[in-house]
């Protein structure tokens, strides 16, 4: 099992897993409705292999929301500097793969590469051609909101995310539905403020700088409009391998720890 550890990270205390490994790091970077614990059952199945590292972005998880202004790609600066003394791997998901995008850019003397599953971009362009699955959960979600009911927010971003715009609800169950619910439900009870830690990079424009090896992955039921990105950002990202997951949707390692394990393991160690 990962062991605790806690980085200080400016005026904050960012909560972390650990697991020790014999070669170079690699940090996990979780998505916008998740947190730190979306990543144990893939760190389970790399156990041996690199030294990992999962920790709660600010206002995610257990480290608390910032009254201060800071950016997330300060924070990943700090852990990784507080780890290892080599560049090391981010794994980023969503949300995650910006902030992990970002940090490539504004550090690139700590990255080694880059695994990026379905990246949000700092500065991709805003677009409303939502197909109809999406739109309708969309407006369903915005409903809820704005009745201030939570957990039904909290049960359609589930169908959205974990199921897939157009999927049936239900379609992941079990303790992986269970855990996303818990994870987006902490983060519903206590919102952070819009763009609280943005990096202020316009990343879209600059995906070309991107030297380091990168993998781009999503999966084929993801928001039709996210797929459409993702295949954009393997295109811009020079030399970038690009790898689609059938049948899953937003958040493939909590559909299946296994498979995203062995692209992750490719990636580190060139293993096919």
């Amino acid at each position: 099992m990962p062991e605790a550890m806690q980085c200080v990270a400016g005026d904050t205390v960012l909560f972390a897993e650990r697991e020790p490994g014999p070669s170079s790091s690699a940090i996990f970077l979780h998505a916008g409705v998740c947190d730190r614990r979306s990543w144990l059952g893939v760190m389970q199945e790399l156990v041996g292999t690199v030294e990992m590292v999962a920790y709660d972005r600010r206002g995610f998880g257990e480290t608390p929301i910032s009254p201060s202004t800071f950016r997330h790609i300060d924070d990943l600066a700090a852990v990784v500097r507080h780890v290892a003394a080599e560049p090391v791997w981010l794994v980023g998901s969503s949300q995650g793969g910006r902030v992990a995008i970002d940090t490539a850019l504004a550090y690139p003397e700590l990255v080694a590469g880059l695994i990026l599953l379905a990246p949000a971009v700092s500065g991709a362009p805003d677009v409303d051609d939502l197909d109809p699955a999406t739109e309708e959960l969309d407006e369903l979600i915005s409903a809820a909101e704005a009745s201030g009911d939570s957990a039904e927010v909290n049960r359609l971003e589930a169908r959205l995310w974990l199921d897939g715009p157009g999927q049936p609800e239900g379609r992941v169950d079990g303790p992986s539905r269970q855990l996303l619910l818990e994870m987006n439900g902490l983060l519903l009870r206590n919102p952070a403020a819009d763009g609280s830690g943005d990096s202020g990079i316009n990343a879209w424009e600059r995906l070309s700088e991107l030297q380091v090896p990168t993998t781009v992955a999503w999966g084929n039921l993801d928001v039709p409009l996210i797929v459409d990105e993702c295949a954009e950002i393997a295109t811009r990202i020079p030399r970038a391998r690009r790898q689609v997951f059938p049948e899953m949707a937003h958040l493939p390692y909590l559909e299946n720890a296994p498979v995203v394990a062995e692209l992750i393991r490719g990636a580190l160690i060139g293993v096919t």
